[in-house]
């Protein structure tokens, strides 16, 4: 059931608008007494998730008794980011979510499943696990609050992502994170229907419709002033809300270019981006836009590890981004690949299997690290005083000496692609 919507890509829902949606949706749902919120971490600071959720503490008070910040395998969200993200909310609510030990798994999608809907790719079962918190805290009202907008794992983010992934375990997100990977995150970017979806929406039928979970999603762009506004808001509990905000941000987030990419350059917030696990976003988001030959230069002055886990970084530095070949006969030669396999698709996802070059500009990894991994190494000094993001805009610039570049402030916050590359009907 749909309990609000509102969005187009001329709105700009302010604090007020927002409350009155969410008022207007939790009248709906009734008295609850055990009320527990799933936001973004830190990672997704701008999904507005933070106002989201101290609009329901507004709402429930008492009621609201735990706050899960939806992690995966990102690091624990500090003193300091939860008072930034989340102003005036009580900190002892929340709690950290283990990856690798706090899950229930509560089913199996089975392999013929996995098989079918993924063309073949991959065969294997899929575990649908979440957290502890979810499964057994005996809440009876679950919030999961959330960005719509691309992602390169699952074609478009939140919905029952932020569940199964944002709170699963080791293996049910390795699975599904390689299942994109193999299928082809071209095949799913800016896709609401694909393999992983279909995959997560099995699970959320056969095994957690018991729980009473409802969805807040938001819809963000940036407009002509620069500044990022809620385009749209959302709440409900089956597939409609979800539809429904992807629609939206569809028209919001996916710019389609007339021509090919020769030169880009992304700007990561250090404050969002501290490795090339969350970075990388710069060319995920950016790959389909990419002329052949380009290069992407990505301006990193937070970057100082690979991975958020030590594992995952130590796998990183180990195999480094060399395409799909080369990553796949390592999988299939290492069993800490296998047992990894987030990893193994992330390498995937980061290499531009030799069509365009990616330059990256740390602020505290040497060039050494840097191209260890299969990058180029750039100084960040140097490029930032010939690329300053304070005197370049989203979009098209042209600087002095006539050298025209593409700028991109914040890769999480869209898609970009050439109309020559993408086509609609290359998904599921």
């Amino acid at each position: 059931m749909l309990y609000f919507a509102r969005g187009s890509v001329s709105d700009r829902l302010e604090t007020d608008d927002l409350r009155e949606g969410l008022f207007q949706a939790f009248q709906q749902l009734g008295p609850r007494q055990r009320v527990l919120a799933v936001p973004p971490d830190f990672t997704r600071f701008h999904s507005q998730a933070g106002r989201l959720t101290r609009l329901v503490y507004d709402y429930y008070g008492s009621r609201l008794t735990d706050i899960l910040p939806a992690l995966g395998t990102h690091s624990p969200m500090t003193p300091e980011q939860i008072h930034e993200m989340f102003p005036g909310v009580p900190k002892q609510l929340f709690r950290v979510h283990n990856w690798r030990t706090g899950i229930t798994t509560v089913g199996e999608v089975p392999g013929e499943f996995v098989r079918e809907v993924s063309g073949g790719a991959v065969d294997f079962p899929w575990p649908a696990q979440v957290a502890n918190l979810i499964a057994t805290g005996r809440h009876d009202l679950i919030l999961s609050i959330g960005q719509v907008v691309p992602h390169e794992v699952i074609g478009m983010a939140n919905y029952n992502k932020n569940i199964f992934v944002g709170t699963g375990g080791q293996e049910g997100i390795n699975k599904s994170h390689f299942v994109g990977a193999a299928y082809g995150m071209e095949r799913m970017m800016g896709r609401a229907d694909t393999p992983v979806r279909r995959i997560l929406n099995y699970a959320g039928e056969h095994f957690t419709k018991h729980l009473p979970i409802v969805y807040m999603h938001t819809v963000v762009g940036r407009g002509d002033d620069g500044r990022l506004h809620v385009r749209g808001l959302y709440v409900g509990d089956d597939a409609e809300v979800f539809n429904q905000a992807a629609a939206l941000s569809l028209q919001v987030n996916f710019e389609m270019l007339e021509e090919p990419l020769k030169k880009v350059v992304v700007y990561l917030d250090p404050s969002e981006f501290k490795s090339t696990w969350l970075g990388n976003k710069a060319i995920y988001r950016t790959r389909m836009a990419m002329a052949d030959g380009g290069e992407l230069i990505i301006l990193a002055p937070g970057l100082k590890e690979f991975g958020e886990d030590h594992e995952i970084d130590r796998l990183i530095r180990k195999y480094g981004y060399r395409g799909t070949p080369a990553t796949l006969a390592a999988t299939k030669a290492h069993a800490e690949l296998q047992h990894n396999l987030s990893a193994a698709a992330h390498l995937i996802h980061g290499s531009s299997e030799g069509r365009f070059n990616i330059t990256y500009c740390p602020g505290h990894l040497t060039r050494e690290e840097i191209e260890g991994v299969g990058f180029r190494y750039a100084d960040l000094p140097a490029i930032t005083r010939r690329y300053d993001p304070a005197k370049l805009r989203d979009g098209w610039n042209t600087l002095p000496d006539g050298e025209r570049i593409f700028y991109i402030s914040n890769p999480a916050l869209g898609l970009w692609a050439y109309r020559g590359r993408f086509s609609p009907d290359a998904g599921t």
